[in-house]
This record gives structure tokens, C-alpha cells and sequence, in this order.
């Protein structure tokens, strides 16, 4: 079965059409107008080993924040769409990343449960022209919309645009865990029975 999902979201801030296939080998084509996002969700596709389309305008006029915010509730809604009724997934998933002089942790459960736990912080307060809280931002969205626990943990690092990349690439392989069918698992991996919402 087939585990893709497409997002349309329009309003007056944002348009955004965003397609998602976990099952996929990292391939990407990738339009936000902030050239640094796209180098993130290229890094998250890649490591995730998933196929993403994502086509956005936004008001960048005004600042990357609605742009950013909004790919994060597209993407978390794919990942919800995309997962289905979560029969025989893994569930849980976790990476201890480095990158350089950075070391992140990123566990994450597919629970059908929010929360967003967030231990890191940027030396700077941009990358280029990129505002390095929108990091935190667009990983709140990412997770409230895609009904998982995500914490995040930095552990040490200097250099902010490493630790941007860890964070991304450490969420992209933990979720790739989580979302890996087990075969030994039958139905949903919850002794209550269900991983609904």
C-alpha cells in the first residue's frame, strides 16, 4: 500500500502544494523562496530516504516566518496522512547525529499524541539571511501536525548552521525508523490497541 500524501494550504499569508511519499530513495524538488529551508528539507528528504515535492509563496516580504511556520503544519500533516492507520509501524524512532563540532538527539513516537520538547539554542541569531528561531518554529508546526512526541536535544556545537543541519538530518532518520514496517509487528504497536488522535 501505497504511503504518500499531498498538502494544499492556501491563505493570505501562504500557497503551498507539498506531496510526501515516506516509501521513497530522498528525491526532491524543492521551492520555498528561502533558499536555507530548501537546503534543510533537502537534507530531511535525503536522510529520510523519502520523496518530497514542495512548492510554496509566501508573504517573504514581510519575513520567512509565515513561509516556514506553514511548510512545518504541511509537512506534519503529510507524515499523519501518510502513515495511515500506523499498522505494523516500527513507532519509535531516535538518532544521536553528529555534525563537526555539533551532537544531536532526536527521539520522536508516532503516538498520536503532541508534544515538542526543545533543548537547543543558536550561538547566532541568523544564517545568512535565515532567522535561526524559525528552526524552533517550524518543528513545533512539524510535530503538533503530525500528532508525534518530538524532542529535540542539543548537546553541544558552535556553529549554527551545523546545528540547523543536525537537527534536520537527525529528525529525518529518526522518523525513517518510526515509520519502518515491522513484520513481525501485527496491527498498531500499542497495547491499548489503536494510536489514534
Amino acid at each position: 500500500m501505497a504511503r504518500k500524501a499531498t498538502i494544499q494550504r492556501k491563505t493570505g499569508e501562504t500557497e503551498i502544494e507539498l506531496t510526501l511519499d515516506i516509501d521513497g530513495t530522498g528525491n526532491v524538488e524543492i521551492e520555498t523562496g528561502v533558499g536555507f529551508l530548501d537546503h534543510m528539507l533537502t537534507l530531511f528528504a535525503k536522510h529520510g530516504l523519502f520523496e518530497l515535492s514542495v512548492k510554496a509563496v509566501g508573504d517573504l516580504h514581510v519575513d520567512h516566518h509565515h513561509t516556514v511556520e506553514d511548510i512545518g503544519i504541511c509537512l506534519g500533516k503529510a507524515i499523519h496522512q501518510a502513515i495511515g492507520d500506523k499498522q505494523g509501524i516500527t513507532r519509535y524512532g531516535s538518532m544521536t547525529l553528529p555534525m563537526d563540532e555539533t551532537l544531536v538527539t532526536v527521539a520522536l513516537d508516532l503516538s498520536g499524541r503532541v508534544w515538542f520538547e526543545n533543548r537547543f539554542a543558536f550561538p547566532t541569531e541568523k544564517i545568512g539571511e535565515f532567522d535561526t528561531q524559525l528552526v524552533a518554529e517550524f518543528f513545533q508546526a512539524f510535530a503538533a501536525n503530525s500528532l508525534m512526541n518530538l524532542h529535540v536535544v542539543l548537546h553541544h556545537g558552535s556553529n549554527s548552521h551545523h546545528i540547523s543541519e543536525a537537527i534536520f538530518k537527525a529528525t529525518a532518520r529518526a522518523l525513517r525508523i518510526a515509520t519502518t514496517v515491522d513484520p513481525r509487528q501485527t496491527g498498531v504497536p500499542s497495547s491499548k490497541g489503536t494510536l489514534s488522535e
